[in-house]
């Protein structure tokens, strides 16, 4: 083991030293010497962490936090946690670096390439062996020693080399917008996913407070009928009313849990993970939502990254297509060679050669035509995909832009619904106790008053998540959106 890490070092300071004589750098230079597996720099061309742009200016280097160190997580920390953690970004952010990995690999192109081999071998001869002009006889041992080292470089591909670096460079760039993109979708899945937890836990509350009221109407219609003022008919539908106040919560409790399971697995952790987090502070809109829609489609299109990705993988197409043309053109190159062979029985013999090699593809089956009409297809495609995304951006910000609207509507009219609910049951309560009211009355009001309080909690929650769903539509979500002030774009 020692040996082989002692040649891997070795062959790896020959490669560096042969580098640095073909570039002209010297062997002690910076450039090499400060990142000798990647000496063209271009892994600083990707994100430099999971979370990309996104992660918060804080003291802690980003993706350094731990949820386990921290007694209550506010959703900054639960975004933060979700950029980091979660597979997703880690396998978008790799897929750079596969990308970035692939631009050094074109680059290499305008390199020299050399390379050295050699032998050395221990022979036995049997019989006659003639030394000038002496026959020997009998068994001879000699050595025999053989090296070489050959040199080539491109001089001129008719731009096949720069074709195919700016293929590699606009992949890079659709990988680091697919960053982004998958940056964004994250971002608003844990935004998504606390705010659901939250009415989920409300939903509870609501449930717990409707089968409060269930209870006490029971315990009214009980009343009732033990004083022969009600019906067995009352006492039972009472009966039935608070049985299914008790079983919504319950489904409720459950559906908190879920909610919790769910926003551990968005911020890349076990579903089982037990975890505290900061409640938000909900506000109600303070005016109408209205903003110049087309406007937000035009911003849209031009922030969006997933549209930008589109873009770079027409041109990465485009560059590909020059260089499957340039495949089919001629190719001029330079070789040198040194060689060296000798034995015990015989001088040594040195030879080198250089010269110039100009390669023409003449005929290849008709490849190269199916080659290009291949790669001019592909340009097609990926433009056509373009198109297709930029219309679906449009469609998601109309979408976005409907949904806070009439969520803004939606959060005003159900807390009228609230108050106006609220007041049906205490009044229906009311007349049922004095006996001016029927058991169906009252059922009524609170079964409309438990709808009307759900409906307004999510109404509230729904309406951060609309916010940062519009946000990124516009391909605009980051720390602001999280601002309890409110979105503005």
């Amino acid at each position: 083991m020692v040996e082989a890490m002692h040649s891997n070092g070795l062959l790896g300071q020959l490669r560096l030293t042969a580098l640095a004589v073909l570039t002209g750098l010297g062997p002690g230079s910076a450039a090499i010497a400060a990142d000798a597996s990647d000496p063209f720099s271009v892994h600083a061309l990707t994100s430099g962490s999971r979370a990309g742009s996104y992660a918060p200016d804080k003291a802690m280097p980003p993706c350094a936090q731990d949820s386990r160190a921290q007694a209550s997580l506010s959703l900054w920390d639960v975004v933060d946690h979700a950029l980091c953690n979660n597979p997703q970004t880690r396998t978008a952010w790799e897929n750079a670096k596969v990308s970035a990995a692939q631009v050094g690999v074109a680059r290499s192109a305008y390199l020299p390439a050399l390379s050295a081999s050699g032998s050395a071998s221990r022979n036995r001869a049997d019989g006659g062996t003639r030394v000038g002009t002496d026959l020997l006889s009998g068994t001879r041992l000699y050595n025999a020693e053989s090296g070489s080292l050959s040199a080539g470089y491109l001089l001129y591909d008719f731009g096949a080399r720069d074709a195919n670096l700016d293929n590699a460079l606009q992949t890079l760039a659709a990988a680091n917008f697919t960053q982004d993109t998958t940056l964004q979708k994250v971002f608003l899945s844990a935004v998504q996913a606390y705010y659901q937890l939250f009415g989920a836990r409300a939903a509870v509350e609501a449930a717990v407070e409707a089968e409060r009221a269930s209870l006490e109407s029971l315990k009214a219609a009980t009343a009732r009928y033990d004083a022969g003022t009600a019906t067995p008919a009352d006492k039972l539908q009472a009966q039935t009313a608070y049985s299914q106040a008790k079983l919504n919560r319950i489904q409720a409790g459950g559906n908190a849990k879920n909610a919790e399971g769910a926003l551990a697995n968005a911020m890349g952790l076990d579903a089982n993970r037990p975890l505290s987090y900061d409640a938000p502070a909900l506000k109600a809109p303070a005016q109408e939502f209205d903003q110049n829609l087309d406007q937000l489609i035009s911003d849209a299109r031009r922030r969006r990254p997933d549209l930008a990705a589109a873009e770079a993988q027409v041109k990465a197409a485009e560059a590909n297509a020059q260089a499957v043309r340039a495949a089919g053109m001629p190719t001029v190159s330079l070789s040198a060679n040194a060689n060296y062979s000798g034995s015990s029985l015989s001088d040594p013999l040195h030879s080198q050669t250089i010269g110039i090699s100009i390669g023409i593809p003449i005929f290849t089956g008709f490849n190269s035509s199916y080659q290009i009409r291949a790669a001019r297809a592909r340009v097609e495609s990926q433009a056509a995909q373009r198109d297709s995304l930029s219309l679906q951006v449009a469609l998601e910000v109309w979408q976005a832009y409907q949904n806070l609207s009439t969520g803004v509507q939606a959060v005003r009219s159900s807390s009228d619904l609230v108050t106006s609910a609220a007041a049906s049951e205490r009044v229906a309560l009311g007349r049922y106790k004095a006996g001016a009211g029927t058991i169906i009355d009252l059922v009524t009001a609170q079964s409309a008053l438990a709808s009307a309080r759900q409906q307004n909690i999510q109404a509230l929650y729904s309406l951060s998540v609309l916010k940062a769903a519009l946000a990124q539509a516009l391909g605009r979500i980051d720390w602001e959106v999280l601002n309890e002030a409110g979105f503005k774009p």
